[in-house]
């Protein structure tokens, strides 16, 4: 069966040079961009009610742009001013610089890992005594707290904003030749949608063993994963399945 169209659970990247950009004029197929999820923000009343006094913590742990937006948003909301002194220990390079959306990038204490979360261990070791926040949706990778935990630092999760499925009722009687999947609550999603979804020739492209888990719990077959040495991205992925399919 030839690739002529794919829909990508995610919103639609914001660079004009995207590899999917490339992937849509190298192969000449049809690309859409629709999140499966979203996030939405807490009210300040309901962090409260988590007993999270902004006023106790002197270091915050920024996993994603969405920790970053949801923290400020948050102290906003409790009219607590973030002292120029707070330290924040954030997951990513990209994750750092979103940072300056808030703050004057070189006159705070930001401290920056590698990509994965454990790569921050050492951070954490060095600055030992501080009292962390950890701003997180209700859905929280199982490294992180095992991470944290394991170091014996004082840290406290705070839910700050909430993973919510998307409506897709539009798109009952659309079809696409693949569906592309992030994570498991994408497949979720897709599930609570269309409870009756049956595979049949569609092909399903996973990202991540954990992707790859919920899709095959769920019955469905993944024609197609990343990352793997040869494939590390999903644009990679889809391009050789597109080339092979689509010389037959």
């Amino acid at each position: 069966m030839k690739v002529k169209t794919i829909l990508v659970s995610q919103p639609e990247p914001k660079m004009e040079n995207s590899p999917y950009s490339k992937l849509i004029n190298k192969e000449k197929v049809k690309v859409d961009f629709r999140p499966f999820i979203h996030v939405e923000g807490v009210d300040a009343k309901e962090v409260r009610q988590q007993k999270i006094d902004l006023n106790n913590y002197t270091a915050i742990i920024l996993t994603s742009r969405n920790a970053v937006d949801h923290f400020f948003r948050i102290a906003e909301e409790m009219r607590f001013k973030v002292p120029d002194a707070m330290k924040y220990f954030c997951q990513s390079e990209a994750v750092a610089y979103y940072l300056q959306k808030y703050v004057v990038y070189r006159k705070r204490k930001i401290y920056v890992g590698k990509m994965n979360f454990p790569d921050l261990a050492l951070l954490f070791k060095k600055y030992k005594d501080e009292k962390f926040l950890l701003p997180s949706s209700d859905s929280l990778k199982a490294i992180v707290p095992e991470t944290l935990d394991k170091l014996g630092i004082d840290w406290t999760r705070g839910i700050f904003y909430k993973t919510v499925i998307s409506d897709l009722s539009d798109l009952k009687e659309v079809y696409y030749d693949v569906l592309v999947f992030f994570s498991p609550s994408g497949i979720e999603s897709l599930l609570k949608n269309f409870p009756d979804f049956e595979q049949n020739d569609t092909r399903i492209a996973v990202f991540g063993n954990s992707t790859v888990k919920a899709a095959t719990e769920a019955g469905l077959r993944c024609d197609i994963k990343a990352p793997t040495p040869e494939t590390p991205s999903m644009t990679m992925a889809l391009q050789k399945y597109i080339n092979a399919a689509n010389k037959r």
